[in-house]
């Protein structure tokens, strides 16, 4: 009974061995970007455009910190790694709120410059007068356009086939 008790010892203590040599290293560089690209993400108005993505790279950093602490070095650097990922996403999609919302501001200018160009035209009689420039008078009219030729409309060439 000695020899098996011994054996099973043995096979339980090389299985913990295994098991901590899988583990890779410490995941601090992957932990280090993870919250870089958090706190990008945070500065590009991640929270106004793209909230969900970063609460939830937010907790995949949280969860990867603590997988880091109890050893689980393989768990950490899943969870840096998507917490990254989310991060980026939250940037871009803040990156894009940004365009959409500056998009949209401009079209409301333009809007806006339209409807005052077109008060001024029909207050002033319906026509609107061209301004004058006198930093143009010095240069003389432009010349009208020449009309283009008419297309050529003349039967094509038979083709012959050399042999």
């Amino acid at each position: 009974m000695r020899p098996f008790t011994i054996l099973t010892t043995a096979a339980a203590v090389c299985g913990v061995i295994a098991g901590c040599a899988t583990q890779g290293p410490q995941p601090t560089e992957e932990l280090t970007k993870a919250r870089t690209l958090i706190e990008q993400a945070e500065k590009a108005e991640a929270q106004r455009y793209a909230a969900p993505d970063l609460q939830r790279a937010r907790n995949e950093l949280s969860s990867a910190e603590v997988a880091n602490s109890k050893g689980s070095y393989d768990a950490a650097r899943s969870y840096a790694e998507s917490a990254a990922a989310d991060a980026d996403v939250a940037a871009a999609r803040a990156s894009a709120g940004e365009a959409l919302q500056g998009a949209h501001e401009a079209a409301q200018g333009n809007s806006t410059l339209q409807q005052e160009s077109q008060r001024a035209v029909e207050s002033s009689g319906g026509t609107s007068p061209a301004p004058s420039r006198p930093d143009l008078q010095a240069y003389p009219p432009a010349s009208p356009a020449r009309p283009a030729p008419p297309p050529d409309t003349s039967p094509p060439e038979p083709q012959t086939n050399p042999q």
